[in-house]
């Protein structure tokens, strides 16, 4: 299938895409795409395990605020506007060096679903976890990035049933706020979060008003709309509504079963862990969300379940029935490992088939060798 994305916010039509248009003329034309896509994403990876350093708990910022260096949250700005502008370049990139194939577009949606649990796991560390003065609580995390997969889950829905990714404006809103949150926590300090900056409101009260209206006031009406507009104009890909409601099924199952650990847990585990417990939403969620991607790349139907649903919901039901006991942050942590393993293993499979499968190299723009 031929990918087709649209972008219409005016933030990055008229400042971001001249930048980048002016950044990929460095780059040299041997580099393979995927490579760039990779590298930022493993620039996110290296932010988030330097923060998770200073601050695993997320209490860093709340209760002793000289604790993450001042050039961590530098570093931060820095690799999130590299991992902003090589998510940016690598289509383009690809375009440029004739290497546009659906490998291409598989891994970079698949690292950017994974990545974008990420980013926000790693801003909580700004903002601080709830001390009983400031900070967000654990709940209002897990809800904020619910909120955030949710508007991931809907651009990706919506390009299931349209063949069409209207690319969300929240991207790159969300990518230039993050950028100046770590900016001015480095200049300022992490106390310009702790004090009240209007009526009474604190920076991240705001953030997360914003990100809610934004989600549910103009990113999922807008996709409800061009699912409705694809439809009155004959251009879904799916006759029936079942078809085109498939593959919300496995991410809304997941997010109930996490919930229900969250609320009915006995030992409070998102309060213990907030760290290990939020990774592992991330993750699954990613990797429920790459089949929907290849579902629609590949124009087949997903399973009605995912896999992950069936030993996840063994694992709530023994946690909330109190059969785990003390054991419970134990078997998180296991879970969260063999969960992330998994969704590596995925990953590396689908890039090898693909690669043998379209005759490339996922890292080099040299032909395969025909056997």
């Amino acid at each position: 299938s031929q990918y087709s994305a649209v972008d219409t916010n005016p933030l990055s039509v008229y400042i971001m895409q001249p930048i980048w248009n002016k950044i990929i003329k460095i780059v040299p034309l041997w580099i393979a795409p995927n490579l760039l896509t990779f590298s930022g994403f493993v620039m996110i990876l290296v932010n988030y395990f330097l923060i998770s350093f200073y601050d695993w708990d997320y209490t860093a910022s709340g209760t002793s605020p000289g604790l993450v260096p001042t050039w961590v949250w530098l570093f931060s700005a820095f690799t999130t506007f590299c991992a902003y502008a090589l998510d940016s370049i690598d289509g383009k990139h690809a375009r440029r060096t004739q290497s546009s194939t659906p490998l291409g577009e598989l891994f970079d949606h698949g690292l950017d679903s994974w990545a974008t649990s990420i980013f926000v796991l790693s801003f909580f560390s700004v903002c601080s976890r709830d001390n009983g003065t400031t900070g967000v609580s654990v709940y209002t995390m897990y809800i904020y990035l619910s909120i955030v997969l949710f508007n991931f889950m809907c651009s990706h829905w919506e390009k299931y049933n349209t063949g069409v990714l209207f690319l969300p404006w929240g991207y790159d809103i969300s990518q230039v706020v993050l950028i100046a949150a770590y900016l001015l926590t480095g200049a300022v300090g992490v106390e310009v979060w702790q004090k009240p900056f209007l009526f009474g409101y604190y920076i991240a009260d705001a953030l997360v008003i914003l990100l809610i209206g934004f989600s549910l006031f103009l990113s999922f009406p807008q996709t409800l709309y061009n699912i409705h507009r694809a439809h009155l104009k004959k251009t879904l890909k799916n006759d029936s509504l079942y078809e085109g409601l498939l593959p919300l099924v496995s991410p809304l199952l997941l997010f109930i079963l996490l919930t229900v650990w969250v609320v009915l847990s006995p030992g409070n585990i998102l309060a213990k862990q907030p760290r290990i417990f939020l990774w592992m939403v991330g993750v699954a969620f990613s990797n429920v969300i790459c089949k929907v991607i290849i579902c629609q790349m590949s124009s087949t139907q997903p399973e009605l379940f995912h896999w992950f649903l069936f030993p996840l919901a063994l694992v709530v039901y023994a946690a909330i029935s109190g059969l785990l006991g003390w054991m419970e942050e134990a078997v998180l942590a296991v879970f969260t490992v063999l969960v992330t393993a998994a969704h590596v293993h995925y990953g590396v499979c689908v890039g090898r088939q693909l690669s043998e499968h379209l005759n490339i190299y996922i890292f080099s723009l040299k032909k395969r060798v025909q056997e």
